[in-house]
This record gives structure tokens, sequence and C-alpha cells, in this order.
């Protein structure tokens, strides 16, 4: 049987936290040790809740030979720090999106990950759901045509309801809003549906709360090939998650509310829209992250996602802050 990894817990400033440190828990080839947090009181409670200890000290939990991982829930304009340091101390790296605030810190995180033979994954969740494997078969089996549109939309009422805490709307340690965090998730399928590299990107936000960062976003991406994206991202309505893509042969739509994938055009029978079923997923994030540091691989593609990802956020909050379409 292959040794258990002893897991750690970086910061509970993240809402995911909680949910990388229960599935520590469940994988069966993980355990969880130990929790740390810039913010005492609030990793103390972290730890607390899941029944392991807290360490005060970044570098001290990090020079523990029985802590062989960690996964990443800082706030986001500490990720580099975090990260190297963890990989200087030969830590594999697990981390929510988004990778780093700037495409320099987020490559100086692989670099040292590389540098030190350490494995990291990004958690970008919808890669690996169901909807979007049977999204890229329509897509790849030419049905579509030749595909002109896409437009992604993801909010949640977090921002109204009171639930998203308010770190969260803070521009210094979450570098952004709605589209930084919550639309990184547009971003990365739009960019998996289209392609990795727009050239064009122009940005529209909107604070609907008045809180310093965006919680109401709408990016445009252009491509060389002429194909236009959308990307969609809230704080402040509770919508169906959803996909539209057009082609020049057909058309495909989904939505979450129900569960429901469509799609038309003469390859699906030419006769207006018909359902098509949606599988399960393929295995999530974290189980990769789990896989690629038994087999000692590399998660290229999710790594390259992460990176492009990054790139056109920062893209983004430039055009929002400039209220000029930004050239990538």
């Amino acid at each position: 049987m292959a040794k258990t990894l002893n897991v750690a817990v970086l910061g509970f400033w993240h809402v995911h936290a909680g949910d990388y440190a229960r599935q520590t828990q469940e994988h069966p080839g993980t355990t969880l040790m130990a929790v740390w947090d810039d913010d005492a009181e609030r990793g103390r409670e972290g730890a607390a809740r899941f029944g392991v200890e807290f360490v005060g000290d970044l570098d001290e939990l990090l020079a523990r030979a029985d802590i062989d991982a960690v996964t990443v829930t800082t706030s986001t304009n500490i990720h580099r720090d975090v990260m190297v340091r963890a990989a200087n101390a030969g830590k594999h790296l697990f981390t929510e999106k988004l990778l780093a605030p700037t495409v320099a810190e987020a490559e100086e995180i692989l670099a040292a990950a590389d540098a030190n033979g350490v494995k990291v994954v990004v958690s970008l969740p919808r890669l690996y759901d169901g909807y979007t494997q049977a999204i890229r078969t329509v897509i790849d089996d030419g049905g579509l045509g030749r595909i002109t549109y896409s437009r992604v939309r993801l909010s949640h009422g977090g921002a109204v309801s009171g639930w998203l805490p308010e770190r969260f709307f803070d521009p210094e340690t979450a570098v952004g809003g709605a589209l930084t965090d919550l639309g990184c998730h547009p971003v990365y399928l739009t960019q998996l549906f289209l392609g990795a590299a727009p050239t064009t990107v122009s940005a529209t936000y909107r604070s609907v709360t008045d809180r310093a960062v965006d919680d109401s976003a709408v990016v445009t991406v252009g491509y060389d090939n002429q194909a236009i994206g959308v990307i969609e991202a809230g704080f402040v309505s509770e919508n169906p998650f959803t996909i539209e893509i057009f082609g020049t042969a057909g058309s495909l739509a989904y939505s979450d509310w129900g569960i429901t994938l469509n799609v038309s055009g003469a390859a699906f029978g030419g006769d207006g829209w018909h359902r098509i079923g949606v599988p399960d997923g393929v295995p999530g994030a974290f189980a990769q992250w789990v896989d690629h540091i038994v087999q000692g691989t590399r998660a290229d593609d999710n790594l390259s996602r992460a990176v492009e990802l990054t790139r056109l956020v920062v893209a983004a909050n430039a055009s929002a802050a400039s209220g000029a379409s930004v050239s990538l």
C-alpha cells in the first residue's frame, strides 16, 4: 500500500478552505495533520473544526518532516510568498484559484515547484465536470461547425445575502472582485471552448453594493479567428449557471437548472432542439493532485490553463480600470 500523504491547510481565508480540508480527510490517500493561518484566531477555529492542531509559525510547519503537502487557501495577494516558501521546503501544492495576482508570480511559483520536485494542481473544478466533457465532445465532433460565439455566466447572491465574507471585497487581499474570484470559472471554460489565447479583452465592472471591488462583471474576449466569448460573473444575483455556444452549423445550451444540455443543427437531426445526456465527470482536481504526487507526474494541462487564466484575469482587471480594451 502506498504511503498516506500528510497534508496541512495553509489559510482559512478562502470560503473553499473547508471543502479541501474535508476532501483531505475523506480521500483514502491523504491525512489532514495541521493548520496554519496568518490570522491566528481564524486558523485556530479552522483547526478546531477539523480536529487537528494549529501551528502559528509557517516556517516551523513547513520544516516538519511529517508534512508532505499543503492546500493553499490564503488571501490571493500572498499566494506567491506562501507557495514559493512551501515549494522550497519540498511540500506539494494544491491551491485555490487564482494561482497568483500576476503572470510573473504564477510562473515563479511553478518554477520553484519544478526546481524542488513539487507537484502542483490548481483547483479549476468545472474543467472536470460531466457537462464540460459532453460539451467538448460536441465541439470536437464538429456538429456545431465553426464556433463563432460563446457565453458563460456564473453568479451567486453572496454580496447581498450576507454569506460571502467581507474580506472578499478588500482589493488588496482579494486582488479583485467577482471576476477575479467567481469569474475564474467562466474564464477558463471560455478558454477551453474557444482557445487559451484571445487577442483582445474588454471588461466592464460595476459595484451594485458600493464596495471597493466589482460585484458584477462582464468581459468580452475576441479571437483571431473572429470568435467572440462573453464571460459573466456576479455576487449580487442567484442565476442558473449557463453555457451557450453557437457555431455556423449548430448551437448548444447548458443550464444547471435541471442539469440540461441541449443541441440543435443538422448534425443533431435538424428539427429543433434535442436534449443529450450529461455523463459523470472525471476525477476532480484534488484527486488528480494526489495521483500526480503518487505517480511522480506533472499536471501540465492544469498548470498551463492556470497560467493562461491568470493572464486573462489580469488583462480584464486592467481593461476595467482603464475603460479601454486590452490587446494580448
